[in-house]
């Protein structure tokens, strides 16, 4: 046995040693429904299969209406722009 060997194994009398790490919970991901993304693909938009297989999912998503939107303006912040910048006539005064 190496020195470095015999220096890191444990002994009786150094106790029992650190804690093992907790396991680590995992979680499934679920299947992509390949099933529904083509009938919408084919079916619903009309696509032809090579359409369907080289477009990306952005593209996809898109096409299905499904973008990122910002909230509306609501009226009272429609209301606070409207008092912030208001109007101005060709001579300077305000409406």
């Amino acid at each position: 046995m190496l020195q470095s060997e015999k220096a890191a194994s444990p002994s009786a009398e150094s106790g029992p040693g650190p804690e093992p790490d907790p396991p680590v919970q995992t979680c499934i991901p679920r299947a992509f429904p390949w099933d529904d993304a083509l009938a919408l693909g084919l079916g619903a938009l009309g696509w032809r299969p090579g359409d369907f297989w080289s477009a990306t999912p952005r593209e996809f998503a898109a096409a299905l209406g499904r973008r990122a939107r910002p909230e509306p303006l609501s009226r009272e912040a429609f209301e606070d722009l409207l008092a912030a910048y208001p109007d101005r006539t060709s001579d300077g005064a305000d409406r």
